[in-house]
């Protein structure tokens, strides 16, 4: 997003509701109704495409709500339900009036019936499941109706437990044995025969009973964490879903973890964590990070007290996972002091300096690839990250720059970019990007509701990569991975490969402090919304809104035939037009529509592509199935028989592409201090040789650089 239209947007609400909220008196000068009464402000001023908060808006909130916080209907009774219903229609005159009765209602209940759980859930796992008894479950709870008593719940239970301890079941009866594995699910040793024994159907369904319930108390004790104002966030999330599915409140934390999401980075020790009874597991240590460097923590240990420096240790055992990782994350150059039982039973006291811990694999990473002695490049981009506070710290336009002039340093002859999974980001970055690319001209149009169109150019010369280009995507590239793919399919300046189409997200967000709005504050951070406030429009006049990006050459994948889309989505905004921009397609490949017919035609004769296709439908149908047999022998021989399906799709991983994979010259000075890194390197190597869309890529590459090019013509803007 342009920083000037960020900053109008905001000037304008603080502007309208300085004088609004600093003098409104509410009833309670409650929180969560200034909460609900500056979103509410913020979507009517601000949201692109404003709703009517009508009856209409008041029944999808309670309907919307209700879902989201007991979907598989095992909590709330019919005579709950019966009793919200009565302020079905209320909901959006509360909204108006920062009234939270429903909320109120609804979260009271829930708490009672959470507790109720509890010992329903134990109850049912006191006595022996019957897997020799004929029925079954259907797990489509959208079209069940709610329990009208406490003993049809207990028999709900009774059914999604059983159907939950069947494969655990299998697993022990088919192995004939018990390992510590089996005993805890979060082993993380190495089993062996001698940590086995023998074990019958009688101790099998004891044992799977008991793994069951060790889960459950770890789900609801985790629930038992969540404080009133973690529910009241779904909430609010709910109201604001029904503006359309991008639009979302992030609480102060999730607004912290949003940042870090999208830098790719945070101040803290470098390690990921798990909340356990006994205090907070390591499950991951991150490469390059203070705990990596210092050697002395490994994953499985239990952190138990957190001090800081000087300070006398506090105990986080039973503590809220968030509040523990507050207190063991801190600013760069701290010290923090850790008490850690290890994985060998030891106690010991492990003292860490903070430092900026980057996560590596939020990064552009790329790799050589080599084929009849000519080299290729591919360039991995998992999002289009940015420091939001400062843009002149590492974002991915300038990361993708840098691998592009390794590359062409090591000989690169052609160029894949791969956005397949990539959800987009930031607008400012894919801008840049689509600008190492051409020589200039537009690369995105911008509209604003009420407002004309806005065109995003790319006003430098200079291009990084004149050479052959093809862009990989998928269903999950979104926004600004569309963006890009769309720009350079335009100019015709790359050839898409991938789905049918892509996710289907033409909208533009930008993410407003709430503290911001109000004069003065009484109550802390309030968090931000991240508010849909523009629609974006290729520079043929199209919208990417619902459509996505259609692929030059369309290959199956396994998500074609699953419902996932933009378009699939709750309340998304409708597709539309806008007038084209002035541009002209580059003039560098001589036969653009012919490499695009030659790798269609290649693509549909490979048996490796069929294969694929036939696993995308297998998994829809998979998907479909809905009711699921809890006698034991019919699971059994409907697991077998999908296990055999299974194995038959195993082949796709036998692929092998006959392609050379390896890092970039600076990458492999890299692995001497870093054997994790080179280790990760070689698995995604690995992957990249399996892959038949990379090897498809490959044969495009070669087609547009023997065939194709002329030298020395570029992309550039009428006039």
């Amino acid at each position: 997003m342009k920083k000037n239209l960020a900053i109008g947007l905001f000037v304008v609400l603080v502007a309208a509701a300085s004088c609004s909220f600093t003098n409104k008196t509410f009833e309670n000068d409650d929180k969560d109704k200034l909460l609900l009464d500056l979103i509410t402000y913020v979507l009517n001023k601000g949201h692109y495409e404003p709703k009517d908060i009508n009856d209409d808006f008041s029944v999808n909130v309670f309907e919307d709500f209700i879902d989201v916080i007991d979907p598989t209907k095992r909590y709330f009774l019919d005579s709950d339900i019966k009793e919200f219903e009565q302020q079905k229609f209320q909901i959006d005159d509360q909204i108006k009036n920062t009234d939270i009765t429903f909320f109120n209602m609804v979260y009271d209940r829930l708490m009672k019936r959470m507790e109720d759980a509890k010992s329903i859930y134990q109850e049912v796992l006191e006595e022996p499941f019957d897997y020799g008894k004929d029925e079954s479950i259907n797990i489509e709870y959208d079209e069940m109706a709610f329990a009208s008593s406490r003993k049809d719940l207990k028999e709900r239970w009774r059914q999604q437990l059983k159907y939950a301890t069947l494969n655990t079941y299998d697993s022990k009866v088919s192995n004939g044995q018990l390992t510590a594995a089996d005993e805890d699910p979060d082993f993380e040793g190495n089993d062996t025969q001698n940590d086995a024994k023998p074990m019958d159907s009688v101790e099998a369904e004891v044992s799977a009973r008991t793994s069951t319930k060790k889960t459950l108390d770890e789900f609801f004790d985790f629930v038992s964490d969540l404080q009133r104002k973690d529910w009241f966030v779904q909430y609010l999330n709910t109201i604001v879903d029904e503006f359309d599915p991008h639009t979302f409140y992030f609480a102060p934390e999730d607004k912290e973890k949003f940042d870090t999401s999208m830098s790719g980075k945070f101040e803290g020790i470098g390690a990921r964590l798990q909340k356990k009874p006994e205090g907070a597991k390591i499950v991951d240590i991150i490469s390059g990070g203070p705990v990596w460097r210092d050697a002395s923590l490994e994953v499985g240990d239990i952190i138990l007290k957190v001090a800081q420096e000087g300070e006398a240790p506090v105990d986080i055992v039973g503590m809220r996972l968030d509040d523990a990782i507050k207190m063991i994350k801190g600013p760069e150059s701290t010290i923090v002091e850790l008490t850690v039982r290890k994985i060998d039973g030891s106690t010991d006291v492990v003292s860490l300096t903070r430092d900026i811990v980057e996560l590596e694999e939020s990064f552009a990473k790329s790799a050589k690839i080599s084929k009849d002695n000519v080299n290729f490049g591919l360039i991995n981009l998992p999002k289009f990250y940015v420091d939001f506070n400062d843009y002149t710290e590492r974002n991915c336009a300038t990361d993708v720059a840098k691998e592009i002039e390794r590359l062409k340093q090591e000989g690169a002859e052609g160029l894949i970019l791969d956005l397949r999974d990539n959800g987009g980001g930031s607008l400012k970055t894919v801008v840049e990007m689509a600008g190492l690319f051409i020589k200039d001209g537009p690369i995105v149009q911008v509209r604003s509701s009420g407002k004309g169109k806005e065109v995003y150019d790319d006003k430098d010369e200079r291009v990084q990569w004149d050479g052959p280009l093809v862009i990989l995507v998928n269903e999950l590239s979104a926004s600004a991975s569309e963006i890009l793919a769309a720009a350079m399919q335009d100019y015709k300046r790359a050839v898409v490969i991938g789905s049918k189409q892509t996710f289907g997200k033409g909208t533009v967000q930008n993410v407003i402090d709430l503290g911001n709005i109000v004069r003065s504050n009484e109550h802390g951070d309030l968090g931000a919304i991240k508010l849909t406030t523009q629609k974006f429009y290729r520079i043929n006049g199209g919208s990417t809104q619902l459509e996505g990006v259609k692929s030059d050459v369309v290959v199956p994948d396994k998500y074609s035939y699953i419902d996932i889309g933009e378009r699939d989505q709750s309340n998304p905004l409708k597709w539309d037009k806008i007038s084209p921009a002035d541009y002209e397609p580059w003039d560098g490949y001589i036969d653009y529509e012919q490499t695009i017919a030659n790798s269609s035609a290649r693509m549909a004769m490979n048996p490796q592509i069929k294969l694929i296709e036939e696993n995308a439908k297998w998994i829809k149908e998979q998907q479909e199935e809905d009711v699921i047999s809890l006698n034991y022998e019919r699971y059994k021989a409907e697991k077998e028989r999908d296990k055999k399906k299974s194995d038959y799709f195993k082949k796709m991983k036998e692929y092998d592409s006959k392609l050379s994979f390896e890092s970039l010259k600076y990458e492999q000075e890299l692995f001497t201090q870093d054997s994790v890194l080179r280790e990760k390197r070689d698995r995604w190597h690995k992957d990249l040789a399996r892959d038949v869309y990379v090897e498809e890529a490959i044969n495009v590459l070669r087609d547009l650089k023997i065939n194709n090019i002329k030298n020395g013509k570029l992309a550039s803007v009428k006039g």
